[in-house]
């Protein structure tokens, strides 16, 4: 999956040299998170469209983005592919994909009414937590899951036990919730959130109920947690953080909090290079660059691109880990996977 490697912010052989080292008044510099960017989930999802296409041909259809990421979505659509928000808006008979977010199987079943051909690109590691809200349902927990209202991936964890979950948006909502056995409680989260704040939400829920278990195994995504990590790393040293990401990519959005959080003195979202203001460089001596777990990393050359053209030249890597994890293309495109 990955593991953890000595943080140095200045390391050796780097085209800025020792990140610790004085420097003029003038002299500018970007560090750039490590990991970022694609990670196995996306990283499989993509690939399972494409080899889709390869495949089948176009067009294809896909319920909700496949991934949260402007460039992809309009990337794909270019190739042929149709992206739908619901089943019902796909012809009879055709050809599916399930997003990275997952579905309820009250989306399977609607699917299968229509007898449409699905080929399902959920991420594993939230196929776990569809798994852990089944196995407590079936044992007659109250779930507390907690994320954000609205989210597709919430969506269809909470549709896999509609009975039991409890959606749990932030700490506020804590107060507001209620279970019939304060013995008889788990939470579970969102695969994409902000670390800090989900345990955050947790400490509030054992306050009210002390005897609240954890989920068998960490919920929150690897690869979401050592972004927010690297980030952490970085910001304290960074008058700007520039985060690649789209607006409604939950986990691009936490590590813009993130940032801010860890010392950042100013932080902001951009899909592309173009977006960066630059107003915002005024002044500015550190910029820190990162992505999104859905962001392809050609996005990030641009900013970086941009940024040489500013004086911010030199690029100083912050690694915090280093990410190994592969995961299997669907049954259906292993074949098909040369």
């Amino acid at each position: 999956m990955s593991s953890a490697i000595p943080l140095n912010v200045g390391i050796v052989g780097s085209a800025a040299g020792d990140a610790d080292a004085p420097r003029g008044p003038l002299e500018k510099r970007v560090l750039l998170a490590e990991p970022r960017g694609y990670c196995a989930g996306v990283d499989r999802a993509v690939e399972t469209v494409e080899k889709a296409l390869e495949k089948h041909g176009a067009p294809i259809y896909v319920r909700k983005e496949i991934v949260h990421n402007r460039h992809v979505v309009e990337t794909l659509r270019e190739r042929g592919v149709i992206f739908v928000d619901d089943t019902a808006e796909v012809p009879e008979g055709a050809l599916v994909v399930f997003s990275a977010h997952g579905v309820s199987p009250a989306v399977h079943e609607s699917a299968a009414e229509r007898n449409l051909h699905t080929i399902d690109a959920t991420c594993p590691l939230v196929t776990k937590v569809h798994q852990e809200a089944k196995r407590f349902a079936r044992d007659d927990f109250d779930i507390l899951l907690i994320g954000h209202e609205g989210h597709e991936e919430v969506e269809g964890t909470a549709g896999e036990a509609p009975d039991h979950v409890q959606l749990v948006d932030g700490p506020a909502a804590v107060d507001s919730v209620t279970v019939r056995d304060e013995n008889k409680v788990i939470w579970l989260s969102q695969t994409t959130l902000s670390v800090d704040e989900t345990m955050e939400t947790v400490n509030r829920l054992r306050q009210k109920f002390p005897n609240l278990q954890d989920p068998p195994s960490d919920d929150i995504c690897y690869a979401t947690q050592n972004r927010q990590t690297a980030v952490k790393a970085m910001a304290p040293e960074c008058d700007l953080v520039i985060v690649v990401g789209s607006r409604n990519s939950s986990n691009s959005v936490r590590l813009v909090e993130v940032a801010l959080g860890a010392g950042a003195r100013a932080a902001h979202l951009v899909d592309y290079a173009r977006e960066v203001d630059a107003a915002w460089l005024d002044g500015i001596r550190t910029v820190g660059v990162t992505s999104g777990a859905s962001v392809p990393e050609i996005l990030v050359e641009g900013v970086l691109e941009l940024l040489a053209e500013h004086g911010f030249g030199a690029v100083v890597p912050v690694t915090t880990a280093n990410e190994t994890l592969v995961f299997a293309l669907p049954r259906e495109l292993r074949t098909a996977r040369a």
